[in-house]
């Protein structure tokens, strides 16, 4: 304990802190939103092919929004096959969307530069939520190592993204359980490894969060020119 209360020790955290939520945060912040500009310019400017052929069939932009919703299920045949994975991927998805938007202190950091705010969730819906998505992420990760195909075609992309998105959910839990050390040194590496994840997100995987939607219309577009359902 006294090691832990030491002076020097305590001037080191609040260092590392300031550090954390200050210059690392925003040079996290401006990678973010550079790589995020990047990589929409390229997306939008790169040249795309143009489709000479005659439609097969009418009503493209209405398969564009088909397919969008239609692919938050999998294909009837795949569905039990596919099962574990889906519920895996929901749990994910919705048990983050609950910790980031509806945690105090994540929307006041919202709303330190966007000037949005909205009434927080209670502590204790958010705390299951952070559990149960820690416990989904460590179960994907076991599911992506052992099952053969999805072993075959993971890559270092697909187990970094793991990384960066499993250190600021485990972090955010042992700062709020007070386990393993300080406080203020659990909330400083929970916001590095939150500078992490910003830094990474426009360069890997986890990019679908902004061009899933657009590139499920496309497809669905282009499927249904050619004839094919959606």
């Amino acid at each position: 304990m006294g090691f832990y209360n030491s002076p020097n020790l305590r001037k080191l955290t609040m260092d590392l802190l300031d550090f954390a939520r200050g210059p690392a945060l925003q040079v996290a912040a401006l990678i973010f939103v550079a790589g995020l500009i990047w990589r929409l310019l390229h997306l939008f400017l790169t040249q795309k092919k143009t489709d000479i052929s005659e439609a097969r069939q009418s009503g493209s932009v209405g398969g564009g929004l088909r397919a969008i919703f239609s692919r938050f299920r999998h294909h009837e045949p795949f569905r039990k096959r596919t099962r574990n994975g889906t519920i895996l991927a929901y749990t994910i998805h919705i048990g983050l969307a609950i910790v980031v938007l509806g945690s105090a202190p994540h929307i006041l950091f919202i709303e330190s530069f966007s000037g949005l705010g909205w009434s927080p969730m209670p502590n204790v819906v958010i705390h299951f939520a952070a559990a149960l998505t820690l416990a989904a992420l460590l179960t994907s990760l076991g599911r992506r190592m052992s099952h053969p195909v999805l072993k075959m075609l993971s890559n270092f992309d697909d187990y970094f993204t793991w990384l960066v998105t499993t250190l600021p959910v485990a972090t955010g839990l042992m700062a709020v359980a007070h386990v393993g050390a300080r406080y203020e040194l659990l909330l400083a590496i929970h916001i590095l490894s939150f500078n992490v994840f910003l830094i990474w997100f426009p360069f890997g995987k986890l990019m679908h969060s902004f061009i899933a939607i657009g590139s499920r219309y496309t497809t669905g577009v282009t499927f249904t020119r050619r004839g094919a359902k959606v």
